[in-house]
């Protein structure tokens, strides 16, 4: 993994261990994070949790085959991607150019952030606004709060909790009906197709995830 990596220009430090990794982490700053579920002392889990108290930058996991628990676990406790072992390398080197460009996206100049275009979308943060095959459509608060914070999640899966609670800024009371009404509503405005929607996926049993392929 490490020479195919590097082969492709991509500077990268390589780790032992997930003390070792947050250390680094200390350091300098990333635009990226692979950790393996089974590491000696810290696990993954352990280590995601770390990084997740200072800082948001994409973590993509490995997990054994049909290792379902680890995959559902890791997404809910925050990384953004994981990957099965065994893997090929051309769909983990996919997986970290999806991840780095998605991060430097969101984390450019606040004034080089105006336009976010994906494929047959285009949202226009400060008109607070979307333009798609359906037209062009000025969003209100709740709408546009929840789209953005669902494309800056973009490929992570999203409880309805963590959404109500990011969005709403109050806790969660298991009343889905706002943020049912608000997906509804957002996937009239940008979907070709709302019955089977292309960017704002549905969980079944979880929440919600912004397409990582558009």
């Amino acid at each position: 993994m490490k020479k195919s990596v590097q082969n492709e220009g991509i500077e990268a430090d390589f780790c032992g261990t997930g003390k070792e990794g947050l250390e680094m982490m200390d350091c300098q700053e990333y635009q990226l994070i692979i950790l393996d579920v089974m590491m000696p002392g810290m696990d993954g889990f352990e280590t995601l949790e770390k990084i997740r108290q200072k800082s948001k930058v994409p973590v993509l996991m490995f997990t054994s085959k049909n290792d379902n628990y680890s995959k559902v676990r890791g997404l809910r406790e925050g990384a953004d991607d994981y990957l099965t072992k065994p893997f090929h390398m051309d769909e983990l080197l996919a997986r970290i150019f999806s991840l780095i460009r998605r991060y430097t996206r969101f984390n450019r100049d606040r004034n080089s952030q105006e336009i976010l275009q994906y494929e047959g979308l285009c949202v226009n943060i400060d008109e607070r606004s979307v333009k798609t095959e359906n037209g062009t459509f000025e969003l209100p608060p709740k709408e546009f709060d929840v789209l953005m914070f669902l494309a800056e999640n973009q490929g992570k899966i999203l409880t309805k909790q963590r959404i109500y609670e990011a969005v709403w800024k109050e806790p969660y009371v298991y009343d889905d009906n706002n943020i049912m009404a608000v997906i509804s509503r957002l996937r009239k405005k940008l979907e070709e197709n709302p019955a089977n929607p292309r960017y704002i996926q549905t969980i079944k049993g979880i929440g919600y995830r912004f397409n990582r392929e558009v």
